[in-house]
């Protein structure tokens, strides 16, 4: 009798692995905006405690944060209010402290963002610590929803805080200080990792080191604003110098 030969099984063929699940835009956006939060929350909290101490209702500080959305601005309207200034004043100052503003939207990716109503809140939401956040290397592939989302985590940053300030404002007494300091570490932080960023961009915070060297030796009492002057006319005439500059191949 003959016998048919053993058919040797065969080893079974692996399964497929199952392609990565893409990152939620959410949740990248949300890990882009810790760092910003940090100094947010804390900024907001004194804002609402400011609010508190100057007299005006609690409430204030919420809508404030939530239709006006400028810090700097805010904490400066405060002052105003309470002191009860004409609105001509008021808007004046807007206009002043906002101006900034007008520059970030020349290179802020906003034709990333898509859809009407998208665009409206980002131009709405763009302040300065998202403008750094999406002005980075890494930043120049992020699509819409992850903007969007970065600024809509930094308002509610800034609106939390001043609403929990405001709530809580009451039981912070008037000595405490310090709280304000949290957004100059801010910036510092942000001005950190544009620097680490680009490494060899060297001539750029050279340049920024010697206006502010400039305006405390010739302005003292102006330092802010001739400073930014001076740094502002440097990247000009340097932008104007290499471009006029011949390339070669």
């Amino acid at each position: 009798m003959r016998t048919s030969p053993a058919v040797a099984d065969s080893p079974a063929a692996p399964a497929p692995t199952p392609p990565p699940r893409p990152r939620s835009e959410a949740r990248a956006a949300f890990q882009d905006s810790t760092s910003v939060g940090l100094g947010f929350v804390p900024l907001g909290v004194a804002f609402g405690v400011l609010v508190t101490h100057s007299g005006v209702g609690w409430w204030w500080a919420g809508l404030s944060s939530a239709l006006i959305y400028g810090g700097s601005f805010e904490f400066l309207l405060i002052g105003m209010v309470a002191a009860s200034a004409p609105l001509v004043s008021i808007a004046v100052s807007a206009f002043l402290v906002n101006l900034r503003h007008v520059f970030y939207a020349l290179s802020f990716p906003l034709h990333r963002v898509q859809g009407r109503l998208g665009k409206a809140y980002s131009t709405f939401a763009l302040c300065d610590e998202a403008y750094a956040l999406t002005a980075g290397q890494q930043a120049r592939s992020w699509p819409s929803r992850r903007i969007l989302w970065l600024q809509l985590f930094m308002h509610l940053y800034w609106a939390g805080g001043a609403t929990a300030g405001a709530l809580l404002g009451s039981l912070v007494p008037d000595s405490v200080t310090g709280l304000d300091f949290a957004l100059t570490a801010l910036f510092t932080v942000l001005a950190l990792d544009a620097v680490r960023d680009r490494r060899g961009d060297l001539p750029t915070p050279l340049l920024a080191l010697l206006s502010a060297l400039a305006a405390r030796l010739l302005f003292p009492g102006q330092l802010l604003p001739v400073a930014f002057a001076l740094f502002t006319a440097g990247l000009l005439a340097r932008h104007l110098t290499t471009r006029r500059k011949p390339s070669h191949a």
